[in-house]
């Protein structure tokens, strides 16, 4: 890919704009997972309750998606990203000044903060259409790495909470979020051509296509994976491990930022070899990154009740790193290789498809996050919850097996792209 080619096929000010606004609303939607420790200290919640309480956003964001594609083909990305980004600066301003005093606050905030998440429906499309199909997988990963806002996120909130207390995180958090609200409504532009809405039941005549489903399967996989270890890891590292809360926080920003960083990465493999080979070897990797986790033993208990620091945490949860860290890679290169495909098989749809397969992947990250807290409750140990990730990534290698031939001598030949 020629830089130079690259920067006349489409409008970069709109790229970068649809980068930072789903950066920030990433970095919204995911702010309780390393400030739950923070928030819920003094209110006596079971570890499974914990997960629950961060997995709430996630969820909120999944179901949020579709009606929120459904508005940006009615009134155009850019209207409804500005009026989603407004209302969270909203709420985020309320809790900085409120605080979350009870559970039920909590989750409330955290269906709220789904929109945020709710966003991709909204920045990926607002991307895509601007841009030929040799380029969707780098144009596809540009956008979609504004995920690395959680690590920001798990980086310095904890640090932040510590020293400051955890409502200041959100005090914190409103000037980037106002910033690129302001370049956003400034640099970014609806791609030229007619909009057509799009109505529910178009939704569920796209939802009976066999190709459809698989993608959504595959990205309930790859994006649930990378959103649900996100949010759940912070919490996961300080009881499994028994760390502290900023070192919790910095070992998932060094996990996350593989994930984030590489997606692009991914989306140009993709280009490159093809969708569908691409994205084998990434499932194959989770496969082996999870099935090691889930049988790795609990750390010892720290000293001191706040937890271990970072510079005295035992070999164990060093190697818990490393796994972590090539599993959500692999995750996080599996997204862009995934929406390399998708707008070769539906181009006309993608504002719908995105809506529906980001959907699936927040729906994943809730249901990671989810079945974490319940192996703990249930077993006692978190190995149940990544065993059963591991064997739906399994399931994942399985179905592109199935598929790829179709899809290479039918919509893939047609494309004009390596699949």
């Amino acid at each position: 890919m020629k830089l130079a080619e690259f920067k006349k096929a489409g409008h970069w000010p709109t790229l970068l704009a649809a980068f930072l606004y789903f950066d920030i609303s990433f970095m919204a939607w995911v702010a309780l997972g390393p400030l739950i420790v923070y928030i819920v200290r003094d209110m006596n919640l079971a570890v499974d309750e914990k997960f629950t309480l961060v997995a709430i956003p996630v969820l909120a964001g999944a179901l949020l998606r579709v009606p929120m594609g459904l508005l940006a083909d009615l009134f155009g990305a850019k209207r409804t990203g500005i009026a989603a980004q407004l209302v969270v600066i909203t709420a985020t301003a309320w809790v900085c000044y409120f605080g979350l005093p009870t559970k039920l606050s909590i989750e409330l905030f955290g269906l709220v903060l789904g929109i945020g998440g709710a966003s991709f429906a909204v920045a990926l499309p607002q991307a895509s259409r601007w841009y030929p199909p040799q380029y969707q997988g780098v144009v596809m990963g540009i956008a979609g790495a504004g995920n690395m806002g959680v690590v920001l996120d798990t980086m310095f909130a904890p640090t932040i909470a510590e020293h400051w207390g955890w409502q200041a995180v959100f005090g914190v958090l409103l000037v980037p979020m106002v910033v690129i609200l302001a370049y956003y409504i400034c640099a970014a532009k609806d791609a030229p051509g007619d909009r057509k809405p799009i109505s529910l039941k178009a939704y569920g005549t796209l939802l009976r296509d066999p190709d459809s489903r698989w993608f959504m399967f595959f990205y309930f996989i790859t994006f649930g994976g990378f959103v649900g270890l996100a949010n759940a890891l912070p919490l996961y590292f300080t009881v499994q491990y028994h760390v502290s809360g900023v070192a919790a926080g910095l070992l998932v920003s060094l996990i996350v930022a593989f994930g984030s960083g590489f997606r692009p990465v991914g989306g140009l493999i993709a280009d490159r070899i093809g969708g569908i080979r691409s994205l084998s070897m990434f499932f194959g990797v989770v496969v082996a990154a999870y099935l090691v986790i889930a049988f790795m033993p609990e750390g010892p208990a720290a000293p001191v009740a706040t937890g271990w620091a970072l510079t005295e945490m035992p070999r164990i949860a060093w190697m818990s790193v490393l796994l972590f860290s090539i599993g959500v890679l692999a995750l996080g290169m599996g997204n862009g290789a995934v929406f390399q495909l998708i707008p070769l098989r539906f181009r006309q749809e993608i504002g719908l498809m995105t809506g529906m397969v980001g959907c699936a992947g927040g729906i994943g990250g809730f249901f990671l996050a989810k079945t974490l807290g319940l192996a703990k409750g249930m077993t006692g140990g978190f190995g149940a919850g990544f065993l059963f990730f591991g064997v739906l990534a399994l399931l994942g290698f399985i179905g592109l097996a199935m598929v790829k031939v179709r899809w290479r001598t039918t919509w893939g030949a047609a494309s004009g792209a390596r699949v």
